[in-house]
């Protein structure tokens, strides 16, 4: 209960305590004018007076012992710490509260900063010094101006309010509400911001940038633009010297130059080793009005060239596409916009209308964002089904390398190069079956009209025949490494994630 009662009275006795008396420490010339008033001393040149600890000079002054305050006038200056020192052309300094106002040419210098204003006050109760109609602080790289400014000296922190700006000899940073601590150099904003640099334009509505290190950090609607490129995500990281960003959750990579998105939930950006990736949930979408392409895969990797325009891309992992007139799925690809070439690896698998077509490797040329040629590469392979109905007779071409040309993104020709093979079911024209063609040939040429075969050319060593449907045993009508895929195919952009 003592303990308890101390522990009351405590606060009380210190509120109780009267406030301590303004003293004179030095003047040249000390006064009293009755015209001035009563207990009004008039202080003429070099002015020391001293409040508790802190002293406080002056050319001239009032002191006015009634209410234990004074005007200063002239050469202020007032020493509120050995790193902290106030200076201004008048003050008004008021004992009881112990509260400083000064008046033009302010300047507060700490250890590492400088305060400029016209008007400010100081607190030495709670050692915060704060403007309301312009102001600055200037340390070793920033300028920092706003309307309003608190700025706490113990903490070495300093809050500003309304048309805040800090200029850096890199960039320009603009916002409503900023937190800085002057010892670290790093400012923490609280709503819209804007940092605009040779390199890029950044923006958040919250976040810290580290001016000291050119470590930053963004959220809340964040977003970097570069000269061709637009990176948002829900929390962005950025390093200047390295010239390197991450970006997490509801990550988008806009180009603007090839009309492409890249989205996912993780990214980075390294402009100085030309490259960018994304990954979680990757996916990159050249942008066509009328056919727009979507791909995916474990990991998306983006490379610029020295004008920062995209050279090519890289899909590794369970890469996957869809486009309404093309789909496919391979292990790994790389897309050539400088050609607009797209490269599979590893197990291949393209359908083009009723066509699957699989190689060791796929090459497919696009022209005006339609498929103008595609080279199969190593074991190639073409499947369309035959009878939709049975869903058990395919046509079937096979050899080393094709090379399919295409007319209104449909194939109107393939080529066979190197052990060329067939299997091709001839039907009437009400559908009705009248044999199964097998050939044989080193090479072939074969044409097509809406996906349909109209001419098979045998080149070089030719052997072919017809048999009735009945005659040719069923393991004959399947070419070697026959594999039919259709249930892989994605008939949607949503499926590109089904592997």
């Amino acid at each position: 209960m003592l303990l308890l009662a101390g522990l009351i009275l405590l606060p009380l006795f210190m509120m109780a305590q009267k406030p301590t008396r303004v003293k004179l420490i030095k003047a040249d010339f000390a006064r009293y004018d009755k015209r001035l008033g009563e207990d009004i001393q008039r202080l003429i040149g070099n002015v020391i007076l001293k409040h508790d600890s802190t002293y406080l000079y002056c050319d001239s002054a009032y002191l006015y012992e009634a209410t234990n305050s004074f005007d200063g006038f002239g050469s202020v200056r007032i020493k509120a710490s050995d790193t902290l020192n106030i200076y201004s052309d008048l003050l008004n300094y008021k004992g009881n509260s112990r509260v400083a106002e000064l008046h033009h040419n302010v300047r507060l210098i700490d250890r590492r900063a400088t305060l400029y204003t016209d008007h400010l006050w100081y607190d030495r109760k709670t050692k915060i010094a704060y403007y309301t109609t312009g102001g600055k602080i200037v340390d070793s790289s920033n300028v920092l101006t706003s309307r309003k400014g608190y700025y706490y000296t113990d903490l070495k922190e300093a809050y500003f309010k309304d048309s805040v700006k800090l200029v850096n000899p890199d960039y320009v940073m603009l916002t409503d509400t900023m937190l800085y601590h002057t010892e670290t150099e790093v400012s923490f904003f609280f709503g819209p911001t804007t940092i605009t640099s040779d390199e890029n334009l950044i923006y958040c509505e919250n976040g810290w940038y580290d001016t000291r290190n050119d470590k930053s950090r963004f959220s809340r609607n964040a977003y970097m633009i570069t000269k061709e490129q637009k990176l948002m995500g829900d929390s962005l990281y950025y390093d200047r010297k390295l010239d390197f960003g991450k970006a997490y959750n509801n990550v988008m990579l806009n180009d603007t130059v090839q009309d492409m998105l890249v989205l996912g939930d993780y990214g980075e950006f390294r402009r100085k080793a030309g490259y960018a990736f994304v990954t979680d949930s990757a996916v990159a979408v050249m942008v066509d009005k009328q056919d727009s392409l979507f791909l995916h895969a474990d990991t998306l990797y983006i490379h610029f060239d020295s004008t920062e325009q995209i050279e090519y891309m890289k899909g590794y992992f369970k890469t996957k596409f869809y486009r309404k007139d093309m789909q496919g799925m391979c292990d790994s690809m790389i897309y050539s916009f400088t050609d607009s070439t797209i490269f599979l690896y590893k197990e291949p698998v393209l359908w083009s209308d009723e066509n699957q077509l699989t190689a060791d490797s796929i090459r497919i040329a696009m022209a005006n964002n339609k498929v103008d040629t595609l080279a199969l590469l190593g074991n190639s392979f073409i499947i369309s089904m035959d009878d939709t109905l049975s869903r058990n007779t395919f046509n079937q071409i096979k050899g080393k390398v094709m090379t399919g040309y295409f007319r209104n993104n449909q194939l109107s020709k393939i080529m066979v190069i190197g052990n060329a093979e067939t299997v091709y079911y001839i039907r009437e024209e009400d559908g009705g079956l009248l044999g199964i063609n097998v050939a044989y040939s080193s090479d072939m040429e074969i044409k097509l009209k809406d996906s349909d075969v109209i001419t098979i050319t045998y080149i070089k060593q030719p052997d072919a025949h017809t048999y009735p449907p009945t005659e040719l045993p069923v393991e004959k009508r399947r070419l070697k490494n026959f594999k039919w895929l259709e249930d892989r195919r994605p008939m949607n952009q949503q499926e590109i994630f089904i592997w």
